[in-house]
């Protein structure tokens, strides 16, 4: 069974918790006595289904979608007590999004704990994916010790701090396109045209797509991106920060 844990996994797990640094007596103590049930349910938080399919992340992952967004909004509630109920929204869509769960994840190194089975070992293209699930899961994980978002909050309040200053500064940045189709309706114009070209068949790469924009015919910026949609975020972006400069934003 993938719940019986061996000591040299015991040790990776309590390393890797530790490096979260998480600011809590509660945590610190799961640490020091190397408690059983909270080291399975961590272990379980760190398993692909490709390894197991009884013992692995996807329903810690679940719970931790919900886990994720009580604790955002509580993060919200008390940093920008005086925003509108839609900008709330705005913002906790940003902090709680699939690209911030694989940040994070990444800023953790937690691919180094991931238990996969052998075809997904192999798969380059589901890479980040993997990593933003299993970083939801420990979230779920996190909550289930203690049945509380308090350690959630006390891990993720300072990520939260700098990203929701930074997206916003620069809004536009984050929703390009939205930014983008909102402008073109303000001026009665046709919604920008998005064409896209493989420009190779690499997975990853990040000139894999090209991207140009046309608005009323007229081809306004292009771009590239490892995916469809980061392609035609890359050229809203381009187009938005041009429109800024020359005035017409």
């Amino acid at each position: 069974m993938k719940n019986i844990v061996n000591e040299k996994r015991i040790n990776k797990i309590i390393t890797f918790l530790k490096s979260l640094k998480i600011k809590s007596k509660r945590f610190s103590e799961i640490i020091r006595t190397q408690n059983i049930p909270a080291i399975q349910n961590f272990n379980q938080a760190l398993i692909h289904s490709s390894d197991s399919k009884t013992t692995n992340y996807e329903k810690l992952e679940f719970f931790g979608d919900a886990v994720l967004r009580l604790a955002a909004s509580n993060f919200i509630e008390k940093k920008y007590p005086q925003m509108s109920v839609g900008e709330r929204s705005e913002l906790r869509a940003q902090i709680v999004s699939d690209e911030w769960l694989i940040k994070l994840g990444k800023k953790i190194s937690i691919e180094k704990l991931i238990i996969k089975g052998p075809k997904a070992l192999g798969d380059e293209s589901s890479k980040d994916t993997v990593i933003g699930e299993a970083t939801e899961a420990l979230i779920g994980a996190l909550y289930k010790c203690f049945d509380s978002i308090q350690e959630v909050n006390l891990w993720l309040d300072d990520f939260w701090e700098e990203d929701s200053e930074i997206f916003l500064k620069a809004p536009y940045k984050f929703k390009a396109k939205t930014v983008l189709q909102e402008w073109c309706q303000s001026k009665g114009l046709d919604l920008p045209i998005y064409k896209i070209i493989e420009v190779t068949k690499k997975n990853g790469d990040p000139k894999r797509f090209s991207c140009d924009i046309f608005i009323e015919g007229l081809k306004e910026s292009s771009a590239f991106g490892k995916s469809h949609k980061q392609a035609e975020t890359n050229a809203a972006r381009v187009l938005i920060e041009k429109f800024i400069t020359i005035g017409k934003i």
